[in-house]
């Protein structure tokens, strides 16, 4: 009968001759929870008509603030300021989108990007 001790010694070294070192595991899943939080706190700002419209958001898809700048506001063309918003937002969100993946593309992953769903630097 193997107890829980052996158990984990079989397991650590089976992983061990397989390449793979669960410290640096453990270390490198360390370092991709800090980079998300990193990416989550930051903070963008999307725009549209030459910044005539500017919506913050955080990395984390939080919507912390809208600016409107006098000229964006014609009460004769709704239609505008509302292709002007929707812009700004996809401009943000784009901007997010590109916060995450810099956060997680500066990890040394080694080989294990196959490993983790295909997260880490590529090459072309």
């Amino acid at each position: 009968m193997v107890n829980d001790d052996e158990a984990g010694d079989e397991l650590q070294a089976a992983a061990m001759t397989g390449g793979l070192d669960l410290g640096s595991l453990f270390g490198m899943a360390s370092e991709m929870m800090a980079a998300q939080q990193a990416a989550a706190e930051a903070e963008v700002v999307g725009s549209s008509g030459g910044g005539a419209v500017e919506i913050s958001v955080t990395g984390g898809g939080v919507f912390t603030g809208v600016r409107l700048s006098a000229e964006a506001v014609d009460p004769s063309d709704i239609a505008m300021l509302e292709d002007l918003v929707l812009a700004a937002l996809h401009d943000a969100m784009t901007k997010v989108q590109a916060l995450q993946s810099g956060a997680m593309g500066g990890l040394d992953l080694g080989g294990l990007g196959g490993l983790l769903g295909g997260l880490g630097p590529t090459t072309p």
